[in-house]
């Protein structure tokens, strides 16, 4: 009976610190994908702008870097961004430069995401930005409106409106994402989840791992369903 107690007490205390240890990588996820989002959604605008700039100069390095950060899995450019400096870095010492340089795994993870959401987040800015009647555009300069003042005041809340649900699918697909960065050594959910299952030889942290992504997801689809309908007005 003694040893039935211990038994449980040392399984529950296991289960404990496997708990623990999650939501400690949790953290850890909610940080790279809220600083992703605090970084990708306004970087994406100017990128936007630039892809549709009547400037081909600007327009066609805009269309290249969509199309490399595009046409790229997102595990490589993660790679890339966190090993590329190193050893561009070790190319100038070679060369007989003095150079010192230190790459923060977290940080490295975040440039990342933060271009590539950019790079998709910028094509549906473009998507709704060019839905909008060029009509509309002309009743604001009859009206008096600076160019400025008809893009913000006129275009785009309602371009907001219209990319809500795009950009709620891309926003859902970065909480899953962000299982990548521990390609790079970054400790977060998923990455905890396996170490925990190699140490304990059960599936049940993988399991609780999903549960947690379920219900970060499911909070962000109630939250992007709650403003499509603040912003039905627009309709």
């Amino acid at each position: 009976m003694l040893a039935d107690l211990e038994n449980n007490s040392l399984i529950s205390d296991r289960y404990i610190k496997m708990l623990q240890a999650m939501l400690t990588g949790s953290v850890t996820s909610l940080e790279v994908f809220f600083l992703t989002i605090l970084f990708s959604v306004p970087l994406a605008l100017p990128v936007a702008m630039g892809r549709m700039s009547r400037h081909k100069l600007l327009s066609g390095v805009t269309n290249v870097f969509l199309l490399v950060i595009r046409g790229t899995p997102l595990m490589l450019q993660l790679l890339v961004v966190y090993f590329g400096p190193g050893l561009f870095i070790r190319w100038l010492v070679l060369q007989g430069y003095e150079v010192s340089f230190k790459w923060n795994r977290f940080v490295a993870a975040i440039v990342a995401l933060s271009v590539n959401y950019a790079a998709y987040f910028a094509e549906i800015y473009r998507g709704g930005i060019e839905s909008i009647p060029k009509g509309q555009y002309e009743a604001a300069k009859v009206l008096g409106y600076t160019p400025a003042r008809t893009f913000f005041s006129i275009v785009l809340p309602q371009v907001i409106k219209r990319i809500v649900p795009a950009m709620g699918n891309e926003v859902i697909t970065l909480v899953k994402d962000t299982a990548l960065v521990s390609v790079i050594g970054v400790s977060e959910l998923l990455m905890v989840a396996k170490e925990r299952q190699g140490a304990m030889f059960s599936f049940v942290p993988l399991f609780i791992s999903g549960v947690f992504y379920f219900i970060m997801n499911w909070i962000v689809s109630i939250a992007f369903q709650r403003l499509e309908k603040k912003l039905s007005y627009y309709s």
